[in-house]
């Protein structure tokens, strides 16, 4: 586990890149710990303030994430290459790909957000450390195993304990999830905290609640697969048809659909193929399997 606070970082956790280094220090280091990149220009604006807050995000996970700051008018050759169109542009690489990124000067909670879920999808953990580890653990079981209201009243319990634990509150928005109530699931999440309104946790379960709304209204996966059969650029039937996929437990057939689809047209209905593909990697755990496969492959559709 990893706690948070305000120790030195590690020698040489935060530097800056070239191209004569981009190869050594960004796409081989991610094979052992993921990189993120920060590509930035001293008259960007945005980038002077998002430079510093990514730094101490960085810092404070000490050690499981290092950052790389790329000039672009010093190494063009590098932007042009990953599409770098406008800065600030920010990539995360793990394992050689990149798995995550975002354009544009955003909040610090967007942002602890973001290196919180670049840590979790090379396999570790952010952790508060206070104390209330193993409750949410048990908890955890507990839903799983499909004790719903013994896990809901232990996660009531670790939020009198600690009134901003993310992963108490999105543990009790998917036990009512859980019971098939996302009016009520949504409605726990809007009541936390706004301090972590952005957490990686409650991210999730927002995306688990969009999904399970879209199930209700699913069709018959047989007949979308028969539409689609007859006819692979009918891109309204392969949406539908990975939606059902989805609602019939099929998530990483569902992932590939939707990867068919953007590959035939990434601009259809306004990217909603790329849209639907990260609501469905957010509902996941960072480090799943469907999850990695699927933004690795994403990544090389948009970099190729």
């Amino acid at each position: 586990m990893i706690e948070l606070g305000g120790q030195t970082p590690a020698p040489n956790l935060i530097q800056d890149v070239s191209e004569a280094d981009f190869m050594a220090e960004v796409v081989e280091m991610s094979q052992t710990v993921p990189v993120i990149v920060d590509f930035w220009a001293p008259w960007c604006g945005p980038c002077k303030t998002l430079g510093p807050a990514l730094e101490a995000a960085v810092t404070k996970a000490k050690g499981a994430v290092r950052m790389a700051k790329v000039n672009v008018d010093e190494n063009q050759g590098i932007a042009g290459q990953l599409r770098v169109q406008s800065i600030p542009t920010v990539y995360a690489f793990w394992q050689g790909q990149p798995i995550d990124g975002f354009q544009g000067a955003v909040p610090p909670s967007e942002i602890d957000a973001f290196v919180a879920r670049v840590v979790e999808a090379a396999g570790g953990a952010v952790d508060a450390g206070n104390g209330l580890d193993d409750a949410l653990d048990a908890a955890d079981e507990m839903l799983e195993a499909g004790a719903v209201a013994d896990a809901a009243e232990t996660y009531a319990a670790i939020i009198q304990e600690d009134a901003n634990n993310a992963r108490a509150y999105a543990g009790m928005a998917r036990a009512r999830l859980a019971l098939g109530d996302a009016d009520q699931a949504e409605a726990i999440l809007n009541g936390a905290p706004a301090e972590i309104s952005a957490a990686p946790e409650i991210e999730a379960v927002h995306a688990q609640i969009a999904l399970a709304r879209q199930a209700a209204d699913a069709g018959p996966v047989d007949d979308l697969l028969a539409a689609v059969e007859a006819d692979p650029d009918n891109h309204q039937a392969r949406f539908d048809l990975a939606q059902a996929l989805h609602a019939n437990g099929q998530t990483a057939e569902a992932v590939d659909q939707l990867l068919d689809l953007f590959r035939r047209d990434r601009e259809w209905n306004d990217g909603a193929a790329k849209q639907q593909l990260f609501t469905m990697f957010e509902a996941l755990k960072p480090n799943d399997p469907v999850v990695l496969n699927g933004r690795r492959k994403l990544s090389s559709m948009i970099f190729a």
